[in-house]
C-alpha cells in the first residue's frame, strides 16, 4: 500500500488541499447553503431532490432524497409501467444509471441511443438514435442546458434538451482505447475517462492506457487531461503492457475543488507465456488500483493511495468513491469510502489519502499471492468478483454489493473457461463507516451487479438473474422482492414514490417503473422488441 502527497521534485509542485469540514447526510445534497455550489450545474441544483447525477449527488452516496418509499409501505410497491430499450450490444442493453430531473427520465442504451421518457406515463418523449456499440457502464449527465453522452467507442457528444447534437469530439486515435464511463458535468466541464479496450476482443492490448479528460462543456475542447499510467513507456514494455483508466464517475468536494477517482488495473494479467506473473511490468505499476485526488481546475495530482501494487488478478479499484463525514472518538472526520474487485472496502482520510481502515467482504481464496505457482490455481475473487458495482452510504453505514465467483489462473493466463455464472453468488453487506465493522451480511443466489441504493430505511439491490430486492437498512431483513423479465447489470434511480430499474440482459430489455400504490392497480403488460441477448458485463 502506497500513500503519497505530490512533492516538488523537478516539474511537480507542492499542492496543499484545504477543505472545510462538511457534514454529509442523506437529507442534504451538495447544493445546500453550507457548501460551495458554484460549480454545480443549475439543473442539478434545481432538481437536487430527484436523481440528477449518476449516484444522486457528487458525493456518490446513492441515497434518495425526500422519497416516500419506506418499510411501512414497501408492500404497496408495484409495477406502474415498462419501457422497451432498443439498443443491445455484447454487454446487454443497460449497464448504468438513469437520471431523473423533474418529470423526465434520461438514459443511454448500449448502442449509444439517448432517451427522454415521461416519468409518470413511461411514454417516450424523444430518442437520439446513434446505433453505435458501446461497452458499460456508459451513461449520460446533464448540465448547462445539455445532455452529455458517450457516442460509440471513442466520442463524447453534447445534445440539447430536445436530443439534437450540439457537438461531438473524438478522444482516442487508438482502436484499443475507448470510453466506457458515465459522464459527469461540473464546473463548466464534462469529465470522462478512456480505458484500455472497447470489446472482448481488444481489452488490455499492449500500448493502451486510460486517460482522464476535462472537456469544455460549450465546445468539447480538452481543458486538461491526466494519464492514469505514470510511465511514458508503460512500465518498460509498451508492446505488451497496458492499464489504468476509470470505469465510474469520480466524487467531487466543491469546498476544496478536489475530485477523487478510482483507477483500474494493470495488464497483462496475470502475465504471458514470455512474461509470467506480470514480469513485463516490474514495479508498482502506478497509478493502477489507486484512489487519486486531482485538482478540478487543472487536473494536477494532489495525492494517491495505491492499495494493490503490481496486481496479477485484474483487481481494479474501480467503483465511484463516496465522500462522507463520520465521528470517531467524538471527532468528526472527512473520509473517502472506496472498493473494487479485490473484495475489500477502504476508508481513506480525505485530505491526505491515508488508509483509516480496510474490511474484506465476500469469499477469498489465494487472492493474496504475489506470484502464481506453476499449474492451475483457484482464486476468489476473480476478474468479475469482489465489489463490481457502486456502494451506497447513509447515516454512518456503507452498503456493499458483492460478487463471489471462483476462477482459475496460471502464471501466464486467465483460464476463461473457469467462468461459471450459474454457480456464482452474491451478497449485500452493511459496514459501519467509522470503524469498518460489518453490521450485517445477506447472501444472494446470483451475482450482485445491481449496485446498492438507499431509500429511507431501505436498501435496494438487484442480481444477474433478474431479482430485485429491498432490505431493511438496519437489520438486513428482506422486505420485498420482484422477478424482472431479464437479468440486471444496471442500477436504479429514485424520485418521490417511484423507483426506476433498467433490466438490460436477455431478449427483452426494459426500464421498469415501480410506484407505491401500483400493486393495487391493474397489472401492466410488458411490451418489448425482439432482439438478441447481451453476453455480460465488463468493469
Amino acid at each position: 500500500m502506497k500513500v503519497r502527497k505530490v512533492m516538488k521534485t523537478g516539474k511537480i509542485k507542492i499542492k496543499i488541499i484545504t477543505s472545510m469540514a462538511v457534514i454529509l447526510t442523506v437529507s442534504l445534497f451538495l447544493s445546500v447553503s453550507c457548501i460551495s455550489s458554484k460549480g454545480i450545474p443549475a439543473e442539478v441544483r434545481k432538481y437536487s431532490s430527484d436523481w440528477p447525477a449518476a449516484n444522486q449527488n457528487f458525493s456518490n452516496t446513492r441515497a434518495a432524497v425526500n422519497s416516500k418509499i419506506n418499510t411501512s409501505n414497501i408492500s404497496d410497491l408495484g409495477l406502474a409501467w415498462s419501457f422497451p430499450i432498443k439498443g443491445i450490444s455484447e454487454w446487454g442493453a443497460a449497464t448504468t444509471n438513469p437520471l431523473i430531473l423533474g418529470n423526465t427520465i434520461y438514459f443511454e442504451d448500449l448502442k449509444s441511443n439517448v432517451y427522454a421518457v415521461d416519468l409518470k406515463t413511461g411514454k417516450q418523449i424523444w430518442m437520439k438514435e446513434y446505433n453505435m456499440d458501446i461497452a458499460g457502464p456508459a451513461g449520460v449527465s446533464i448540465g448547462y442546458g445539455k445532455i452529455f453522452a458517450i457516442k460509440g467507442h471513442y466520442e463524447v457528444a453534447a445534445l440539447d434538451m430536445k436530443g439534437n447534437e450540439i457537438w461531438s469530439v473524438n478522444l482516442s486515435n487508438n482502436e484499443n482505447i475507448g470510453i466506457d464511463i458515465q459522464t459527469l458535468a461540473y464546473g463548466n466541464k464534462v469529465f470522462v475517462s478512456t480505458v484500455p479496450g472497447v470489446s472482448n476482443e481488444n481489452f488490455y492490448k499492449g500500448g493502451s492506457t486510460g486517460i482522464i479528460y476535462a472537456l469544455d462543456e460549450k465546445t468539447g475542447k480538452t481543458l486538461w487531461s491526466f494519464d492514469t499510467v505514470d510511465s511514458k513507456d508503460i512500465w518498460g514494455n509498451p508492446a505488451v503492457n497496458s492499464g489504468g483508466g476509470a470505469w465510474y464517475p469520480p466524487a467531487i468536494d466543491p469546498d476544496s475543488e478536489v475530485m477523487y477517482w478510482g483507477i483500474g488495473n494493470p495488464a497483462p494479467w496475470p502475465g504471458t507465456s514470455e512474461f509470467p506473473n506480470g514480469s513485463s511490468r516490474q514495479g508498482l505499476n502506478l497509478y493502477t488500483n489507486s484512489v487519486v485526488a486531482l485538482n478540478i481546475n487543472d487536473g494536477k495530482l494532489l495525492w494517491y493511495n495505491q492499495v494493490l501494487p503490481h496486481d496479477l488478478f485484474d483487481y481494479d479499484l474501480q467503483t465511484s468513491p463516496i465522500l462522507a463525514t463520520v465521528t470517531v472518538n467524538e471527532t468528526k472526520q472527512d473520509i473517502i469510502l472506496s472498493a473494487g474487485k479485490m473484495g475489500k472496502v477502504y476508508a481513506f482520510d480525505r485530505k491526505t489519502g491515508k488508509t483509516i481502515w480496510e474490511t474484506r467482504v465476500g469469499d477469498h481464496l489465494n487472492d493474496d499471492l504475489k506470484e502464481l505457482p506453476e499449474g492451475v490455481t483457484k482464486v476468489s475473487p476473480g476478474p468479475l468478483g469482489g465489489v463490481e458495482t457502486c456502494m451506497a452510504y447513509a447515516d454512518g453505514v456503507v452498503y456493499v454489493p458483492v460478487v463471489n465467483m471462483v476462477v482459475e489462473y496460471t502464471p501466464s493466463e486467465f483460464v476463461a473457461k473457469s467462468f461459471n455464472f450459474a454457480d456464482a453468488k452474491g451478497e449485500l453487506v452493511a459496514i459501519n463507516a467509522a470503524d469498518g465493522k460489518i453490521l450485517w451480511d445477506v447472501k444472494l443466489d446470483s451475482l450482485n451487479v445491481g449496485a446498492a441504493t438507499v431509500v429511507n430505511d431501505l436498501v435496494f439491490t438487484s442480481t444477474f438473474n433478474g431479482k430485485i430486492y429491498a432490505f431493511n437498512a438496519k437489520t438486513g431483513e428482506k422486505v420485498w422482492e420482484y422477478q424482472a423479465p431479464g437479468g440486471i447489470n444496471g442500477w436504479p434511480a429514485v424520485k418521490d414514490d417511484m423507483i426506476i430499474f433498467p433490466v438490460g440482459m436477455g431478449k427483452t430489455p426494459v426500464l421498469l417503473a415501480f410506484k407505491i400504490g401500483a400493486a393495487a392497480e391493474k397489472s401492466v403488460e410488458t411490451t418489448v422488441p425482439s432482439a438478441g441477448s447481451g453476453k455480460g458485463f465488463k468493469q
